[in-house]
């Protein structure tokens, strides 16, 4: 897989992390850096990690699924893309209020990061070395968080930019590019 392909993985699978850190920004008062690190951080912590995990758990069944790992790349990847398309389409009064402490921050770094472990199970499939990537991913999501707070709370009052539709078109992008390659290089 090419540096591009990752880092628009990695602009894809940041998305939402940006998202919560637009919301978070914009119950700020004003802008803090302490806080805005903190948000960035742990976002950027979690899609560092997830993929890890997707990958060490993926990564001693590859051999056996070699012949349509392309496959199960493609699917994982539509189905998160498409899933945050649709998250993305729901109507603001559907979308539950966000309470921003410790306990909270953990849950959405956890909960925005789970399609980063099916990436991760996905680059095991490709057997891709995992090092850059997660490097790639967590650096990402954490400048993507640290300035998704500073959005929110400058511009938080005007109407928001659907950075989950386009962070789900960025992945069944990646998606259809990873089965297309292998389909011709077969």
């Amino acid at each position: 897989m090419d540096i591009l392909a990752i880092i628009f993985i990695a602009i894809g699978l940041a998305m939402d992390s940006f998202a919560v850190s637009i919301s978070y920004g914009t119950v700020l008062k004003s802008f803090q850096y302490k806080e805005a690190f903190i948000m960035a951080l742990v976002m950027g912590g979690f899609q560092a990690v997830m993929p890890v995990l997707g990958w060490l758990l993926a990564y001693r069944f590859s051999e056996y699924i070699t012949n349509f790992d392309h496959w199960i790349a493609f699917i994982l990847l539509i189905y998160l893309g498409g899933k945050m398309i649709f998250e993305s389409l729901k109507k603001e009064e559907h979308k539950k209020e966000i309470c921003f402490n410790v306990k909270t921050l953990l849950v959405l770094g956890i909960a925005t990061s789970i399609d980063a472990l099916a990436v991760g199970i996905s680059f095991a499939f490709l057997q891709i070395n995992i090092l850059f990537p997660v490097l790639m991913i967590g650096a990402v999501a954490f400048l993507f968080s640290f300035s998704g707070v500073f959005i929110g709370q400058r511009f938080g009052k005007f109407k928001k930019i659907n950075v989950n539709f386009i962070g789900g078109l960025i992945l069944i992008g990646i998606g259809t590019k990873i089965l297309v390659e292998h389909l011709i290089a077969v």
